[in-house]
């Protein structure tokens, strides 16, 4: 006998029991054998692609204020994250404080305070906002990963960049969430990893690398920073700079590995160069352990073009 077809709606990620009831859906279709049980009343098609919103959208559906949050509204607006944080795949979900709590397998269960605003609609599901979701990073977050997560969500560039981005929040929103919840737990860790968020970094190890040299004792780096040509058009984009040093900074990721981005690298490393601007490359070998080689090889450039410490 063939299987009833499933509605569109059901077909495109998870989804429960609940769902597939308003759907019309028989409970008997949900037991069959081409959907997978992930967990108690929550389906989803085998051999499903979903990801994201979508393989998550049944726990949004089992009532009316379960909402996703931590780490997993995290990797849902694209936060910078650290390695461990981004590798931990159990499910995080909220509910309002005075109600039961989240349980089930997979699943890391809260109780929020939350405001008005604190919740939104991302992709179909319910989701913490970008403002709440970074200050409840802030208990799970050392400090400098929780400014590398501020600082992604308030990442943007202009038309004059390759890529421009907009940003997902700003710092004067960041700081409104705050004052909203000022009994919020490690608050006073928010408050102050929010006066290190900065517009501009890409990425976590941009992030540590500002902090690194701001540590060092060396003058803050400039973000966003763009190096015009004689034409008056934009010929380099440095990941941080000292302008009045003309001193580019940037960080060698994953992707740099490639022969293609090789060459982007030679090609950039020329026009910095004819410039008359210094590119100081960094890895992330140079920003490991308590003193990162980073600060030192920053220090000599800067010192090179005529910086003295205060």
């Amino acid at each position: 006998m063939r299987r009833l077809e499933l509605p569109s709606v059901l077909k495109d990620g998870s989804f429960s029991v609940l769902a597939a009831d308003e759907a019309g859906v028989p409970r008997k279709r949900t037991r069959a054998q081409d959907l997978i049980t992930v967990s108690r009343g929550v389906r989803i098609p085998a051999g499903s692609s979903a990801h994201g919103a979508g393989a998550l959208r049944a726990y949004c559906q089992l009532d009316d204020c379960t909402v996703l949050c931590h780490v997993t509204a995290a990797r849902l607006w694209r936060v910078g994250l650290p390695l461990w944080a981004d590798c931990d795949w159990r499910i995080h979900l909220a509910r309002p404080r005075g109600g039961s709590f989240p349980k089930r397998a997979n699943v890391v269960g809260h109780r929020l305070a939350l405001a008005p605003g604190d919740v939104v609609m991302l992709d179909g599901v319910r989701v913490t906002s970008p403002e709440r979701t970074f200050l409840d990073l802030a208990a799970t977050l050392p400090l400098d990963d929780l400014v590398a997560a501020g600082d992604s969500l308030v990442s943007e560039h202009g038309p004059e960049f390759p890529s421009p981005r907009s940003a997902l929040s700003n710092i004067e929103a960041l700081n409104r969430m705050l004052l909203q919840h000022p009994g919020a737990r490690n608050i006073r860790t928010a408050r102050e990893a929010l006066g290190y968020v900065r517009v501009g970094a890409d990425s976590p190890p941009e992030t540590h690398l500002r902090l690194a040299l701001i540590r060092g004792g060396l003058p803050e780096p400039e973000l966003n920073y763009v190096v015009w040509g004689r034409a008056g058009t934009p010929e380099l984009w440095p990941d941080a700079a000292y302008p009045a040093y003309r001193i580019s900074l940037q960080y060698d990721g994953v992707h740099h590995d490639g022969s293609g981005q090789h060459l982007r690298d030679i090609r950039r490393a020329r026009t910095t160069d004819r410039l008359d601007w210094v590119e100081v490359r960094v890895s992330k070998d140079d920003l490991a352990g308590e003193h990162p080689a980073a600060v030192g090889r920053v220090r000599r450039a800067v010192r090179s073009r005529g910086w003295t410490p205060r």
